[in-house]
């Protein structure tokens, strides 16, 4: 739980759009956040993520992609009119699904939660029970699980405190700035960083 709740690029993605884009939202992109996890969890129990880690090439596609996509979604906010609004035929700018499937895209191919994976859950599988994989899986549930709940969360409070701000065009505006500031500097140090 320490390790969700710390600050990183998940968490100031799910607060980014909790607050530009209210309460519903930041949760639906939060929970598809924390999903991503299970696969992580399945890449952790089948082995591939030693596979990627152990490509230099296949590493580096990775990070590229990844970077990319969230410079992409960076971009779409810094366009956007502002946080929060509703068009004029009623329909919010995107729907729930659509931020679930961005959050479970997001972390799906986040490199460093791949590593992460790959490197913390064996240290808690005991070899004397067996099942090395079974042991691997239950464990990546367990994380997705607290994070569903810490993501959750997050996302609700933020979206509570955006809509306190949102009150103003402009706040709402900037929050979306922000917010899509926030995703392409995330983005370009994905790239970026070794």
């Amino acid at each position: 739980m320490l390790i969700t709740a710390s600050p990183g690029p998940d968490n100031l993605m799910v607060l980014g759009v909790g607050m530009s884009k209210g309460r519903a939202r930041g949760m639906a992109f939060g929970l598809g956040c924390a999903l991503g996890c299970l696969t992580h969890t399945l890449l952790a129990t089948l082995g591939v993520s030693a596979l990627i880690a152990a490509s230099p090439t296949a590493f580096t596609a990775l990070k590229v992609f990844g970077g990319l996509y969230l410079i992409w979604l960076g971009w779409g906010a810094l366009r956007s009119k502002g946080g929060a609004q509703v068009k004029a035929d009623g329909v919010p700018d995107e729907s729930l699904a659509k931020l679930f499937g961005k959050g479970l895209f997001a972390n799906s191919i986040n490199p460093k939660v791949v590593l992460f994976f790959l490197s913390f859950l064996p240290q808690f599988v005991v070899a004397e029970r067996g099942g090395a994989s079974w042991q691997t899986a239950q464990l990546g549930l367990i994380f997705t699980l607290q994070a569903c709940v810490l993501f959750g969360l997050l996302g609700y409070f933020s979206g509570a405190i955006g809509k306190w701000i949102n009150r103003s065009p402009r706040a709402g505006l900037w929050l979306d700035r922000i917010a899509g500031t926030i995703f392409v500097g995330l983005g370009l140090r994905l790239i970026i960083a070794r």
